[in-house]
Formats: structure tokens, C-alpha cells, sequence
């Protein structure tokens, strides 16, 4: 469920400090639940192969597909696109405190883990399009329990980068995303049982 950007820009996080020049695409509640300490679990399954989000539906794995074909096609995600080339990782700007743990990076996809603490993770991706950076915090609810908060957080690479990002919005606000939480409602709790 996508729920108002002052969800993410209320809150105390430490990403904060790192995101100047970066525009804040959209705010989602996905439906991962569990303790206080759970964000390390969250994120083992974000990153690992256990995750299928993007692949488990037919119409996100082919709009996924698609994406990566036309990136390499085009050039796109070449060497000079990434992180460490084109964009300076976050991760160079980090003070000593976040630098302790980096957290793995993803198996499905391109994003590079930036940092892990108790509840925040980050992890970036550079194309041409632009600097891309995936926060998750773990946020506490009125009834005790935690809840995984994914934002999208992007600084767009001139005029191709904004009309890449604009044309893509809907896609991903109105399928990417919500069959993605479909898929990790059925899958997260067969693989993590509560209590």
C-alpha cells in the first residue's frame, strides 16, 4: 500500500543525511511484519534467491525482462553507468558508525547494499537514467508490531532521466508494486513463520 511521503520524511532516519539532489519517488507499507529485531530477517529475504516478487508474476517478470534487455541493448547499465563510475556511492560519504555494517547486496537485481542497522537498510543502483537508492526502515505500529517501509528515492541524470522516471510512475505504482506485495504477502510468512 503506498502511503504519504511524510511517512518517510517525519522520520528520525539516518538516510537523511545522505540524500541531497535525490527526489523522493513514492513511500509504500509492504506487507512484512515482525518483531523489533526483524529487519536483519527482512532483508536476508529481500536479497536472497528465496525472493521471487519479481519473478513469480508473469506480467512483472516480463516488464522486468523487457527493462533488462532495452538496458543492454542500449547501453544503458553498462560499466560507465554504475555506481563507483558515473555516480559516487553513498557509501563514500558514510560516517564511521554506518560504515560498520554494509548489509548483502541483492541477487535478482543490480542494488548494492549501502548500509544495515538495527532499522534501516539501503541499497543503490546506477544507469543512465540515474542514481537510484532503495531505503527500507523498519517502522513500529500502534499494536507492537513492525513493519517494513520501502521508499524510492532517485537523482534523475538530466532530461533523458526525468522522462525515464515520469513515463515509468505509472507502471510502477499501478502494477510493479502492488503485484510485488502480493507476492511477498504469500511468500514472506511461509518463509519466516511468527510465532
Amino acid at each position: 500500500m503506498r502511503i504519504p511521503d511524510t511517512e518517510f520524511t517525519s522520520r528520525p532516519w539516518r538516510i537523511h543525511e545522505f540524500i541531497d539532489g535525490f527526489v523522493l519517488e513514492d513511500v509504500w507499507a509492504m506487507p512484512i511484519s515482525g518483531g523489533p529485531d526483524d529487519l536483519s530477517t527482512v532483508v536476508a529475504y529481500a536479497t536472497s534467491d528465496k525472493n521471487t516478487s519479481l519473478s513469480s508474476n508473469v506480467v512483472v517478470r516480463e516488464l522486468f525482462a523487457l527493462r533488462w534487455r532495452l538496458g543492454k541493448l542500449l547501453g544503458w547499465d553498462s560499466e560507465r553507468q554504475q555506481v563507483g563510475k558515473r555516480a559516487v556511492s553513498l557509501r563514500d560519504g558514510l560516517p564511521e558508525d554506518l560504515l560498520a555494517v554494509r548489509g548483502p547486496d541483492m541477487v535478482t537485481t543490480p542494488f548494492k547494499s549501502v548500509y544495515l542497522t538495527h532499522d534501516e537498510w539501503a541499497a543503490e543502483f546506477s544507469a543512465s537514467m540515474g542514481h537510484i537508492v532503495m531505503h527500507h526502515g523498519w517502522v513500529k505500529k500502534d499494536d507492537g508490531t513492525y513493519y517494513s517501509q520501502m521508499t524510492a528515492l532517485v537523482k534523475p541524470y538530466g532530461f533523458f532521466g526525468k522522462l525515464y522516471m515520469a513515463a515509468i510512475n505509472p507502471i510502477r505504482r499501478l502494477v510493479v508494486y502492488p503485484l510485488q506485495a502480493k507476492a511477498i504477502r504469500r511468500e514472506f510468512p511461509q518463509l519466516h513463520p511468527q510465532p
